[in-house]
């Protein structure tokens, strides 16, 4: 008997069932670590050291975490903007990709919440408040805007891409892509905008630290971009495998042909 089929008996309900609801907290444990492991890397005061290099290095590796622990339950999303991308890419369907936005404000909200029990209470009120994103003073509000859709922009190429079905046969090193790719996002962006590509992780210390101050500017960038991007990808660069695998059978029996005759 299959595990699927027992826990099906245990519980009383249908696998598809079971899977939506390992999904949803795939996706609220998985945001959860993220912002746990990566605001508590953000910590920076004099008696606890910090650089920019360390807290980017340490979000990716928040990911790479994440992605790993969940990426093969609910893909790992782990950002509304990310949902977003998913669902108009039809990777998943629209009740999905709302159960999977309240995992992921749920997610946030519960591994912010846990920082502050645990941390020292001076670590959580430095500067505008532990990992609360706002853009540098020199920065404009257009400009903060301009910065996290672009950056978003290139965060949902990456997904595209490795969502793309020509790409389906290299997920093995997905967590440590996508690690790689948000440390790299965050290291150019960082030092301007908090380099946040995420609604849920940006919302969450806002909340906490009752500190909203520009943080439209972390919820209308990146779901913009994730739509205008995702869309783009789709109509101009994604190809079905299908296809492909049609066009190369249609050339060995062209060649085939050709060598019978």
């Amino acid at each position: 008997m299959s595990r699927e089929i027992r826990c099906c008996k245990v519980f009383k309900m249908k696998g598809s069932t079971l899977d939506k609801i390992s999904a949803f907290l795939g996706e609220l444990i998985g945001t959860g670590i993220l912002v746990f492991l990566g605001c508590m890397g953000c910590v920076k005061t004099d008696i606890f050291p910090n650089n920019h290099l360390q807290i980017v290095l340490n979000f990716g590796f928040a990911v790479l975490v994440a992605i790993q622990c969940f990426g093969c339950v609910s893909g790992a999303h782990l950002n509304p903007a990310v949902t977003v991308a998913a669902y108009i890419y039809d990777m998943i369907s629209l009740s999905m990709a709302l159960a999977y936005f309240v995992a992921q404000m749920l997610g946030a909200f519960i591994g912010y919440g846990l920082l502050m029990v645990l941390l020292p209470e001076d670590t959580l009120k430095a500067g505008a408040g532990l990992c609360v994103t706002l853009p540098h003073t020199s920065v404009t509000s257009v400009q903060a805007f301009g910065i996290e859709f672009v950056i978003t922009s290139i965060l949902i190429i990456v997904c595209c891409g490795v969502w793309d079905p020509r790409n389906s046969k290299f997920h093995d090193s997905v967590g440590i892509r996508f690690g790689l790719a948000i440390a790299c996002l965050a290291c150019a962006a960082g030092p301007f905008t908090g380099a946040s590509m995420n609604p849920a992780r940006s919302f969450a210390p806002a909340l906490w630290q009752i500190n909203f101050s520009k943080n439209w500017i972390y919820w209308l960038a990146p779901l913009s971009a994730s739509a205008v991007t995702a869309w783009a990808y789709k109509v101009v660069f994604r190809r079905e495998v299908v296809e492909a695998e049609i066009t190369s059978n249609e050339k060995l029996r062209q060649l085939e042909e050709v060598n019978l005759s």
